[in-house]
Order: C-alpha cells, then structure tokens, then sequence
C-alpha cells in the first residue's frame, strides 16, 4: 500500500495567483510557510522555516483566490507532486508542490471588509449536489492542536 498526503498549518507567504488554463481548468498558486521551533542542547531556542509550493484547482482554486491573503493562518491538505520541465535555456528545472484536496481557513479574525473566516473546504466537496441541509463544517482550533 501506498501514501502521498501532506498536511500542514502555516502562514500564506504571498497573495494567491488564479489563472485559467487553455483547457478552462481554474488554478490558484501560493505559498505556505510553516516554522519549526525547538531547544538546542545548550537551551537556546532555534528556529527554522520552511517554504511550501501549494496549488489548488477547479472550485477549490476559486476560493483560495477569494479567500486567503498573505498572511493568513491556513490549514492545508494535500498529496505531493514533483514536476519536471525544460526551461527556455534547455536547463532541467523541477518544483515540488503540494497539490491541496482540502484547505481551512484558520484565522482568529476576518480581514477588512470579510465576515469571519474559519471555512473547511474540500475538493471533492464540488462534485456532489449539498444536502438541503447545508454541509456540516468541522472547525480545528489552533490552540486545541496538541503539537
């Protein structure tokens, strides 16, 4: 058996970039940084960052867009992709991004002008009719996350 699943709550790096492929497809990229912090063995608190490539598509790409600003706390989840590709000098270039299926706004206050943004959306969310009822969001709160 295998698995590809990321997970991860950080920081949006840089306002979301939508585009629309030749094909119609809706596609939204950003950046995510989460930080690991720890104490070394002499007591001094270290720090490291690290910077995620994060793309987003169809519907799910349409909310990221509307959604998330740099800055906002967010919680993504995902699965794992290297692309490979030539760039204009022939040189192989290659980008590893986590392709998102799942994102939760996480902020604890809604930017300007927006209502509050604590918001779980899923891709597969898109290709089913909602219940009647409307859909049944869970909410995670940061603090309550025992890491």
């Amino acid at each position: 058996m295998d698995l590809n699943k990321a997970l991860i709550i950080g920081n949006v790096t840089r306002d979301p970039e939508q585009r629309t492929t030749p094909q119609g497809q809706t596609v939204c990229s950003f950046g995510v940084a989460t930080n690991l912090i720890w104490n070394n063995s002499s007591g001094q608190r270290q720090e490291k960052v690290e910077f995620h490539n994060v793309v987003a598509w169809r519907k799910l790409a349409e909310i990221c867009a509307q959604y998330l600003k740099k800055g906002s706390k967010v919680y993504i989840e995902g699965r794992i992709q290297t692309r490979t590709w030539d760039d204009q000098n022939g040189v192989k270039r290659n980008r590893t991004e986590i392709i998102a299926d799942n994102m939760i706004l996480l902020d604890r206050k809604a930017p300007a002008g927006q209502a509050a943004a604590k918001e779980e959306v899923k891709s597969d969310d898109f290709s089913q009719p909602e219940p009647a009822s409307g859909p049944t969001v869970t909410e995670i709160n940061v603090d309550d996350i025992p890491f």
